[in-house]
């Protein structure tokens, strides 16, 4: 990674955002509320998938809907308020990872879309 004069981590532009949800109804949900939103540019639905994660002292088992959010970092804060608003999990998953690197024409078309009213 690269570092600034400071020797602190530079900072990503751009973020995929994960989140997970119990329907494909929600999923939908969540993308057009985003979309319309101009808070991501472009979500996947993928699924239905299988987790297993630990919930209330034991270990739970649920198919669920992963969505793969693009955006940029500075717009994440909005993004989880949004995902926050319309998620029906009493915590939800959501999770950012920065983008080390992209098609220049793909990231250009990012910024386009969510930078436009």
């Amino acid at each position: 990674m690269n570092k600034n004069e400071q020797g602190d981590i530079m900072d990503f532009e751009y973020i995929q955002v994960l989140t997970t949800v119990e329907s494909y109804e929600d999923a939908e949900k969540i993308a057009q509320a985003l979309l319309n939103k101009r808070l991501a540019a472009c979500i996947q639905i993928i699924g239905p998938i299988t987790s297993l994660y630990w919930w209330e002292e034991k270990i739970e088992k649920a198919t669920e809907y992963l969505l793969l959010i693009k955006t940029k970092k500075n717009l994440y804060k909005k993004l989880e308020k949004a995902i926050i608003e319309v998620h029906h999990y009493k915590v939800p998953e959501i999770i950012a990872n920065p983008v080390t690197g992209g098609n220049p024409e793909y990231l250009k078309w990012l910024d386009q879309e969510v930078s436009m009213p």
